[in-house]
């Protein structure tokens, strides 16, 4: 078999530290691993090949017989053993040994020399996890409101997950195990998901408090009255106090957005209050606003 050179195949030089291999090592693991080539050949025989050079230079002891013996390397210290061992069986009756490992497969003498397999079997590779895959989810400030059962589709597959009330824009979740395959008996990768929540036209919501502006009638605002105002989840009323100013703002205890996996915990809800001037007057109104404005004087 040709002289496989670990170094030349993890990109790095004989004085590459073992950091600088592990880098290396990582890097083109996930550029070569099957889940990001699941059709490519050369891609998943790279792969393996990546392993076994990070198998044997990331371990000291295994480093040192590779740096030792060079493009013999294979010929080297456990050459020498196998040779004595089998010239040892030739004088007690045993076959004759012949030297040199014609026939025999690069992996087979990998494992034996550095523990891997016996009897000739392949190499032990390395464990490596899973890819982990990254999705994002579109909600609207309601769906975020109530607790969603939704189904998201990675990679061809069909993941059923369920999304808390009160989940924020941004937020990252993680589900362990469901990304990409692991390697050689690895774990499998993580799935994390990100949600995107689009604004509402008539909530603002502020951690966990909504904010929300109402128009108010002049006559309610001045003579003070009862309204009945949005939530998210229903209609409430309001009772407004005589000469309420526009702009004025009042406080909703617990009608606001729920806390994010605490059960029956609630921010608050702001509204503010719009006070709308009347329009298209008739005589009658023009002529008692006129004597309104002069009894104010």
């Amino acid at each position: 078999m040709p002289f496989v050179d670990y170094y030349e195949i993890l990109g790095v030089n004989k004085n590459a530290t073992e950091e600088d291999i592990k880098k290396a090592y990582r890097k083109l693991a996930r550029k070569l691993h099957p889940d990001v080539n699941p059709n490519d050949k050369e891609a998943n025989k790279k792969f393996q090949q990546i392993n076994e050079a990070n198998e044997v230079l990331s371990d000291p002891a295994k480093k040192k017989k590779y740096d030792q013996y060079g493009e013999n390397w294979e010929h080297g210290e456990e050459y020498e053993k196998a040779k004595q061992a089998r010239g040892r069986s030739a004088n007690t009756g045993g076959q004759q040994f012949s030297g040199g490992f014609e026939g025999e497969d690069f992996s087979d003498f990998f494992g034996s020399m550095f523990g891997g397999s016996t009897g000739g079997g392949r190499s032990r590779q390395t464990k490596f996890r899973g890819q982990d895959f990254n999705s994002e989810l579109q909600l609207t400030v309601r769906d975020a409101f109530t607790t969603q059962a939704r189904i998201v589709t990675i990679n061809g597959k069909n993941i059923r997950i369920t999304i808390p009330a009160g989940v924020e824009n941004g937020q990252t979740i993680k589900l362990k195990g469901y990304g990409g395959k692991g390697v050689n008996g690895g774990p499998d990768g993580d799935l994390y998901i990100t949600f995107s929540i689009a604004n509402d036209a008539q909530f603002k919501r502020a951690g966990n408090d909504l904010y929300t502006t109402v128009n108010l009638e002049l006559f309610t605002a001045v003579l003070g009255g009862e309204i009945t105002v949005d939530t998210m989840d229903g209609k409430i009323k309001l009772k407004i106090k005589p000469a309420t100013q526009n702009g004025t703002k009042t406080r909703v205890k617990e009608k606001g957005f729920p806390v994010y996996k605490k059960e029956g915990q609630y921010g608050d809800l702001y509204v503010t209050y719009q006070i709308q001037i009347p329009t298209n007057l008739t005589d009658k109104q023009k002529e008692l606003f006129v004597q309104l404005a002069a009894l104010s004087q």
